[in-house]
């Protein structure tokens, strides 16, 4: 989970913070506290979209970019009363916060925390798979994808964020997705570059720009067999909060 470099000026944070590349910023829930989000997102309407889960185990969830693992754990205890036996795996790029994220975990039981780079093919084969396999399930009921957008199409072009929105969309039957608006984009640039370090390779090269959650959502609902059921509003830092699911194969 991650929030833009220009954020991370406007709270202060340590300069190797606000220059964290891939928004792996070490104390990001200092100034995007999980409960910005939870207070927008009613747990009886976000549980009313899960199934059950199968092989003995509740809702399987994935949470794309975790951080530290704070927001894994606010959404677990979110919605465990409503989806008993509930499973989150955390994912990040970053292995320093993914040991601080299972070092501090309450919950090892049903959370657990893993170095991914999600848009690695093989790495999540090795990774996604045999989770899936240890709850006789073929994909995750949910997955979180809060603020990691702009990094994905940052890092990989256009090209790669719509790979990973077809990844993550393929990966389960709900998604609540966060995407970050062009002005956040600008922001990480002009902070990269104020700091003196490489720049973003695809910024000027970007052709899916200004309202960016707009034509996430279309791409989400055209190409990837998604509906958008909920948009619970917009944070704090004005992102909005989108949960989409899978269409039946008999709404064309």
């Amino acid at each position: 989970m991650t929030a833009s470099i220009g954020e991370a000026k406007a709270v202060g944070l340590k300069p190797e913070n606000g220059a964290a590349p891939y928004g792996n910023f070490t104390n990001y829930y200092r100034f995007n506290p999980p409960g910005e989000r939870l207070r927008l997102i009613p747990a009886a309407d976000l549980a009313a979209e899960l199934p059950a889960g199968g092989g003995g185990a509740g809702p399987l969830a994935l949470d794309v970019g975790c951080n530290s693992g704070d927001f894994s754990v606010a959404m677990y205890k979110h919605l465990c009363e409503l989806k008993q036996n509930l499973k989150v795996l955390g994912c990040d790029i970053d292995a320093d916060l993914i040991q601080r994220a299972t070092e501090s975990n309450p919950y090892p039981e049903s959370i657990l925390y893993v170095t991914l780079d999600i848009m690695d093919p093989a790495s999540r084969e090795a990774v996604l798979k045999p989770y899936l396999d240890k709850w006789h399930c073929t994909s995750f009921d949910i997955c979180f994808c809060m603020s990691v957008t702009m990094w994905i199409h940052l890092h990989h072009g256009d090209k790669g964020l719509l790979d990973f929105l077809l990844c993550v969309s393929g990966l389960c039957k709900t998604l609540l997705i966060e995407p970050q608006p062009w002005k956040c984009y600008r922001s990480a640039a002009r902070r990269l570059r104020k700091l003196g370090e490489s720049k973003f390779d695809h910024f000027k090269t970007l052709s899916i720009k200004g309202d960016v959650a707009q034509k996430i959502q279309q791409f989400l609902i055209t190409d990837c067999n998604m509906e958008l059921v909920h948009c619970f509003g917009n944070t704090n830092w004005d992102r909005s909060l989108l949960l989409f699911k899978k269409r039946s194969s008999n709404q064309g």
